[in-house]
């Protein structure tokens, strides 16, 4: 079997042996109702390698302890992995330092933390937060209630109707009273891939912070983030190849070294009475309580596996998945993409005339293909659109063209069944 470190790291297909990658991915070996699984739900959560299985199951097997505090060997073989796993993903993020690696329990966590902690420090009545509108509720409620708290004031950014971010409008938003901007990297529904360089910059002009949501962009581009010069950026283990429960938060030092803490407790004291506490420096301010200690080691293991194939290898491959489910898709009798950028990862969302998204779901399950129905925890750009839900075909680099073409046929046959 080849071995990702196997694979070139140059952006050609014919190099891309999606056979032996899918090897690596126990689960796609599953039948479904005796069919064989299509996993097209990859944006929600993606499947997990071999590589990273085998890790936390030597994890539990031979290293399984707590970590920082114990002076015995398997405590600090756990603290060395978990450690490892900071300075691993520091280098693979090519953050400035290890300081300003944060493990949260994933990006949900990530963006409330700086709400909360840069919120509560920085916002007061009047100011103003941009978001757009397209970003996943995590990253509007987190802000909603700290404006609510605040007297801040919540800005939009509007997109046109193919799902693109208005560039214009959102410089024309800008101001003295703008303190903060949050805003997703990739859309999670429709698949846009934002101008973000464009928008940081244009954010840095007035000095206002920029945080990137960054689950859908970490596992189909290259994530340099002194590259992009975003001030915080997030992602989520388990949409990229990792475990569930972990995630990223980074921050620029300057920054997270002068928000207080988010939650309190463990490790993250230095001292305690009962008239004072004092806090550790970066980045264990930010880390209270047991972490998870495995889920960090295998999202390193997951990052380094993405790498070891190649990013840009990979969305070569994706971008022709992309072009061939798009055509394929698009000549469904009765359906209707919705979100058409121009720039785009491998998600489709699109609605059929006459069919409800939820019986679409259930009936292909029967078929062995999983996709997502719903709005996707994007309910302001559902209602951009006109729409209350749809059905979501989110592709990763182990997915096929065979498998495109067998999922058509399936929602073909779907289609026909619930409309007769």
């Amino acid at each position: 079997m080849t071995s990702p470190s196997q694979i070139s790291a140059h952006p050609d297909t014919k190099s891309f042996d999606v056979r032996s990658i899918r090897e690596d991915f126990p689960i796609l070996q599953t039948k479904i109702y005796g069919k064989p699984l299509i996993y097209f739900d990859n944006a929600a959560t993606s499947q997990k390698p071999r590589q990273v299985i085998d890790r936390l199951v030597q994890y539990y097997e031979h290293e399984n302890a707590n970590i920082h505090r114990g002076v015995y060997y398997l405590s600090e073989r756990a603290s060395e992995a978990y450690e490892g796993a900071r300075d691993s993903l520091q280098k693979l993020l090519n953050a400035a330092g290890r300081n300003e690696i944060i493990f949260v329990r994933g990006a949900t966590e990530g963006i409330n933390l700086v709400a909360s902690s840069w919120g509560r420090a920085n916002l007061k009545a009047g100011d103003e937060v941009i978001v757009s509108h397209m970003e996943h509720h995590a990253n509007i409620v987190p802000w909603q209630l700290i404006c609510e708290e605040k007297g801040a004031i919540l800005k939009v950014i509007p997109i046109n109707d193919k799902g693109e971010m208005n560039l214009e409008a959102y410089k024309s938003l800008l101001s003295e009273k703008t303190k903060f901007v949050s805003v997703v990297y990739v859309s999670n529904s429709i698949g846009t891939i934002n101008p973000v360089k464009e928008v940081i910059e244009a954010a840095h002009a007035y000095n206002i912070p920029v945080l990137l949501d960054g689950c859908q962009a970490a596992p189909h581009l290259e994530i340099d983030v002194q590259d992009l010069d975003c001030d915080f950026f997030v992602f989520s283990g388990h949409k990229t190849f990792g475990p569930t429960g972990i995630g990223i938060l980074y921050g620029k030092e300057k920054y997270l070294d002068a928000m207080p803490p988010y939650q309190s407790g463990g490790d993250m004291i230095k001292q305690v009475s009962f008239w004072r506490t004092t806090f550790k420096e970066l980045p264990y301010k930010f880390e209270a309580g047991t972490p998870h200690i495995e889920g960090a080691i295998g999202l390193a293991t997951a990052f380094e596996y993405v790498t070891n194939i190649g990013r840009s290898n990979i969305h070569a491959y994706e971008q022709k998945l992309l072009a061939h489910a798009t055509q394929k898709i698009a000549a469904v009798d009765g359906l209707r993409i919705i979100g058409t950028a121009k720039n785009k990862i491998p998600v489709i969302s699109f609605v059929v005339e006459g069919a409800h998204p939820l019986d679409i779901g259930t009936l292909l399950d029967f078929e062995g293909v999983a996709v997502r129905t719903g709005n996707h925890c994007t309910q302001p750009l559902m209602d951009c659109f006109g729409v209350s839900a749809t059905c979501r075909v989110s592709l990763a680099f182990y997915n096929t063209v065979k498998e495109i073409d067998e999922f058509v046929i399936a929602l073909e046959k779907v289609i026909k069944k619930i409309k007769s």
